[in-house]
This record gives structure tokens, sequence and C-alpha cells, in this order.
């Protein structure tokens, strides 16, 4: 399974993170603690990977602490870098750097956002890189990887072979449970951004 951490201060602003190491806000931890009593009501978890970011490490912490695992950590895992981005609210980014924010919008695949920003196509490289380096380890195994939107909106991507051009129509929930199948021949589509162990929605945003 594949879990987005919970939520930010910087998602309740709408302000991009990247590689920011923000925390977990005080719902966020509520989330991750809902989470872990979800997860430990259903099937056997077998190991925790998470992105070093510390918001995807919170998350994934409180979950190995009810489940009785230690999470691993792994860079494959982090959010988009987004360069010149971080830090700044989506209207900034608008008002700051306009052409930059219209190739995100259109998903220019090969657009880096500036001052170091990773383009969709690493991005995905590296995710399915990552993907297939973890799973390969725990063949007949369940694991969960904990990380970030962009992460799960290529994961999402790879399971139902929608093209990075594609505009998102699925949603990334903080804390939701997406369920996937690998195997080394393919990706699939289990389940996608179960909420029941949350008692109100929260925000879809990067």
């Amino acid at each position: 399974m594949a879990i987005r951490h919970g939520e930010t201060a910087w998602n309740v602003d709408t302000r991009i993170q990247g590689h920011i190491d923000i925390p977990l806000n005080q719902h966020g931890q509520l989330q991750a603690e809902r989470l872990a009593e979800a997860l430990a009501a259903q099937d056997r978890l077998h190991a925790i990977y998470t992105s070093d970011l510390q918001r995807a490490h919170q998350t994934a912490a409180t979950v190995g602490k009810r489940l009785g695992l230690t999470p691993v950590t792994h860079q494959g895992l982090r959010e988009r870098g987004f360069g010149a981005f971080e830090g700044k609210t989506f209207k900034e980014i608008e008002a700051d750097l306009p052409e930059d924010a219209m190739r995100w919008r259109k998903r220019d695949p090969h657009w880096e956002p500036p001052e170091g920003g990773e383009s969709l196509i690493t991005l995905d490289q590296r995710i399915r890189n990552t993907l297939n380096t973890l799973a390969a380890k725990h063949p007949g195994e369940h694991i969960a990887v904990f990380a970030h939107g962009g992460v799960m909106d290529i994961l999402y991507r790879i399971a139902t072979g929608q093209d990075l051009l594609a505009p998102r129509t699925w949603a990334l929930t903080n804390t939701a449970i997406n369920r996937l199948l690998w195997t080394p021949e393919s990706v699939s589509l289990v389940g996608w951004a179960d909420t029941s162990h949350l008692d109100e929605t929260t925000r879809d945003e990067y």
C-alpha cells in the first residue's frame, strides 16, 4: 500500500513543500494516529518504508509504533523537487513566475522548476525505480510506503497506465490508504483513496 503523509501547516496554506522539511501539524498527527488504528485492524504488514522528509517519516513512525515495525527511510520516496517554487503559495507562484506556472499547469513533462527542480520525466523514473527496488525485496508480502502527493500521483499513473500529460482526476488525500499489486511484470490498482478511517475531508494538494 502507498500512503501520503498527514496534513502540515503548509498544506493548509497551499504552500509548495517539495524537499523543504516541514513537520505534521496537530491535525496531521491525529490523522496518522487514526491511520495506525485502522491498519492495526487489517492484514499484517511485513515492512514499512518512508521518505526521509519528516512529514512522511512522522506518519510512518506513528503507524510503525502501533504495528511493532521500524520504518526504513529511502530518499527515492521524497516529494518532487520543486526548486524555486518551494516555500511559495500557488498565488505567489502565479505572480512571481508566470511562465513557469503555465508550464507546470500544462504538465509539461520536460519542464524543470527553476533552481534545481525535477521534471515529471525524472520524477517518474525515480518512483518506478524505487517501487521496483522495494517491492522486489518482499515477494508475497504486504509492505507500506509513506510518501507525498507527487509520489502518489505517479504511482496512480503507473498502476492505471495514465500518461504524465493526463489531467489528474483522482484524489491525493492526506493519510488515505491506496492499494497496489506489484509483480515483476506489472503494477495494478487494487483500491484508491480509502479515507474511511477519517471523519472529515482533508486537503488534496501537493
